[in-house]
């Protein structure tokens, strides 16, 4: 069995939904954003706490606008959401995405730090 890439998580008495992209190859990111998707869909609006790593994954165009969509739809789900991992190339899709979606994604160094501020929202 490989990575469970979309799970909760508890830190702080908050449960985070970890979008555990990390490492990922095209094909697992397709796989993930999907689950995400489905997983997110099926809470309250306005409840989810999202930590999406996206150390090392690997991203093409199709990523890029499965990204821009997926982050779009969670939208009315989603009361904070934390990203780490975005270096490089990364940034500039990161920040298109923000763009597309209309949405404020907070970047962090470390998933400690992201997992504190969420904590808090």
């Amino acid at each position: 069995m490989g990575v469970q890439r979309v799970r909760f998580i508890n830190h702080g008495g908050k449960d985070i939904l970890h979008l555990d992209f990390s490492n990922a190859t095209i094909e697992e990111l397709l796989v993930a954003i999907a689950e995400g998707t489905r997983v997110i869909a099926s809470r309250p609006a306005s409840s989810v706490l999202t930590l999406t790593d996206v150390t090392n994954a690997r991203f093409n165009d199709d990523v890029s606008q499965k990204l821009k969509e997926f982050t779009t739809h969670n939208k009315p789900y989603v009361r904070a959401a934390a990203v780490i991992g975005v270096h490089g190339l990364k940034k500039i899709i990161f920040e298109a995405v923000m763009i597309f979606s209309r949405r404020k994604l907070h970047a962090f160094d470390t998933i400690e730090l992201a997992k504190d501020w969420l904590a808090k929202q």
